[in-house]
C-alpha cells in the first residue's frame, strides 16, 4: 500500500497529496463531486477539511474516503502493476 503523509486541500476539487516515497502533486478530484456520497464536498467547508485517517485513507467528514493507492494511480498515471509487480500474471498458452 502507498502511504500518503500530508494532504492539502486546493481549490476546484483538487488535493495535493505527498507520499512516504517522496511523490508528490495535486490530484483532480472534480469527477467525483456531486456524485452518490461526494455531494458533501458541494459545500467547500466539507471538502477543505481533508485530512488522513488512522488507516491510512484520503478521508472527509461523514464517512467519505478514498483509497491512497488510487489516489496514487491518479498522481503519477501508472497503471497498477507498475506499482505492485504480484498483480502482474504470468502468460500461459492453452
Amino acid at each position: 500500500m502507498k502511504e500518503a503523509v500530508e494532504v492539502r486541500p486546493r481549490d476546484a476539487y483538487r488535493i495535493w497529496l505527498r507520499y512516504a516515497d517522496g511523490v508528490e502533486g495535486e490530484v483532480d478530484l472534480s469527477d467525483l463531486a456531486s456524485r452518490g456520497v461526494f455531494r458533501v464536498w458541494a459545500d467547500p467547508r466539507v471538502f477543505k477539511k481533508v485530512y488522513i485517517d488512522e488507516g491510512g485513507a484520503i478521508a472527509w467528514e461523514g464517512g467519505v474516503d478514498l483509497c491512497p493507492d488510487a489516489l496514487y494511480l491518479r498522481l503519477t498515471g501508472k497503471r497498477p502493476e507498475e506499482i505492485f509487480p504480484r498483480l502482474k500474471t504470468a502468460r500461459t498458452d492453452a
